[in-house]
């Protein structure tokens, strides 16, 4: 059974609330990443924020990188996957939710990332094909 820990990528970063969206977005660029998850003070997962977080949400509507925080544009409590999930568990999620990264959780702590980039890598044609048409395909 290939399960969330065999496909992740392990060793995902965590921002804090009150980090700025600037803060964020040097840390993405750093790690060559496209998303943060976003922790409270207890280091729980309280949140998701992406790059097209900063653009559509921050830069576009004008406001400041340096002083909007990482808070401000969560919007909800994301969704995560057990590191010993099965990936037929994964894809469900991930296609019911249409969620394009998917944080893997092991004892409350956050282990790694799951990205589309790690779904082409691990799954057959047929498996890929349904993600790609339940996540851009039309509601």
């Amino acid at each position: 059974m290939t399960t969330a820990r065999d496909i992740m990528k392990p060793g995902a970063q965590w921002i804090t609330r009150g980090d700025t969206v600037a803060t964020a977005a040097t840390a993405m660029a750093e790690l060559g990443v496209g998303s943060l998850v976003v922790a409270d003070d207890d280091e729980r997962m309280c949140g998701i924020i992406t790059d097209r977080d900063i653009v559509v949400k921050c830069i576009a509507l004008g406001l400041s990188p340096e002083t909007t925080t990482a808070a401000q544009l969560c919007e909800s409590t994301p969704r995560w996957v057990s590191a010993d999930a099965d990936v037929e568990d994964v894809l469900d999620q991930m296609e019911s939710h249409r969620i394009k990264r998917m944080p893997v959780i092991e004892n409350k702590r956050l282990v790694g990332m799951i990205s589309e980039a790690d779904l082409a890598r691990h799954l057959d044609d047929n498996q890929l094909g349904e993600f790609v048409t339940a996540i851009y395909g039309r509601p």
